[in-house]
């Protein structure tokens, strides 16, 4: 906004460079084998980037520095970062090591790269904004952290052999970069009856997250990857109901639940096919009925011969 002090404008950056910050200082723990702040420095990192945004609609101080400096951030923090302490504490010892950390960078640099592009993208259709095109890199780079975070919840195991840290930082990495639709927190609205028993909810899963980080945490990345099919069909739901695009969540129920109960689908592609050629079979005999004779077209008999297992053959 034009009457905004420097300094208001100048807060969202402040917290892309603390989140930039939090992300590099993961790296110096995991160096001196304090992998849990490391993964700690990570989560503190996801979580200033989920508010610099947020804050800089909420003050109106969005700008393109802002925008440039939140996806680098985000490259060094979630992508750069990550990949190092993966490296550092279950990935140096194999020859294919450093390939994964490699590959998990590049995976979080096209996916920001892809979102940039996506954001002057004018013919995306309106319910878009409610969903991100693939995992998004904080909670990918939280999702490739998950091994190490089992192992200091329980010790090790076969989650931290460098063969499964190496295929699931590469899955991680992968979905990603995939076009799975993953929804964003950014478009929901809390109803007001909704708020005192989310507000308890706060609570219980800050007490838990006190007692028990690495299990919460844990617990949480398997939340979120249990959420990918709702999301998934989520995203078909409403491309298949134009109708829906712009209406409450309350109405998306209410159009759901009457298109459940009345039986309402979308026709299949064969059975258009089929009421087609059983139109033209009816044009048909209704030109040939002055003859006397039923007209049957042509791929409608060789159907009809087929089910009642006849096959071409030549004249006797």
């Amino acid at each position: 906004m034009a009457g905004s002090a420097p300094g208001v404008r100048l807060l969202p950056n402040a917290i892309t460079v603390l989140a930039l910050c939090a992300g590099l200082s993961s790296v110096q723990f995991a160096l001196s084998g304090q992998y849990a702040a490391s993964v700690l420095a990570i989560t503190v990192a996801a979580l200033f980037d989920s508010l610099d945004g947020r804050l800089a609609r909420l003050l109106d101080a969005t700008s393109r520095v802002g925008a440039e400096l939140d996806s680098l951030a985000d490259a060094v923090s979630f992508g750069v970062a990550p990949a190092l302490v993966l490296f550092v504490w279950g990935l140096s010892g194999q020859r294919a090591g450093w390939t994964v950390a490699l590959v998990f960078v590049v995976c979080v640099v096209l996916r920001l790269a892809r979102f940039n592009t996506l954001l002057d993208d004018a013919e995306q259709p309106p319910f878009s904004k409610e969903f991100f095109v693939g995992v998004p890199s904080p909670p990918g780079a939280l999702l490739a952290l998950l091994p190490l975070v089992v192992t200091l919840h329980l010790g090790r195991g076969w989650w931290s052999s460098p063969l499964a840290v190496s295929v699931w930082t590469v899955l991680a990495a992968l979905l990603m970069v995939s076009r799975i639709p993953t929804l964003s927190m950014k478009t929901v609205r809390v109803p007001p009856q909704a708020i005192v028993p989310l507000l308890v909810l706060i609570v219980i899963v800050a007490a838990g997250v006190i007692a028990y980080p690495f299990a919460a945490l844990s617990l949480a990345m398997l939340l979120y990857l249990a959420h990918l099919p709702y999301a998934a069909y989520r995203y078909r739901w409403l491309a298949e109901h134009p109708e829906a695009w712009e209406v409450p969540s309350r109405q998306r129920r209410a159009i759901r639940r009457s298109a459940r109960r009345l039986g309402l689908r979308r026709p299949l592609h064969r059975r258009v096919a089929g009421a087609a050629v059983r139109a033209s079979a009816r044009v048909r005999r209704r030109a040939g009925h002055g003859a006397g004779r039923w007209v049957v077209p042509d791929g409608a008999q060789r159907r009809r011969g087929r089910r009642l297992g006849l096959r071409r053959g030549g004249h006797p």
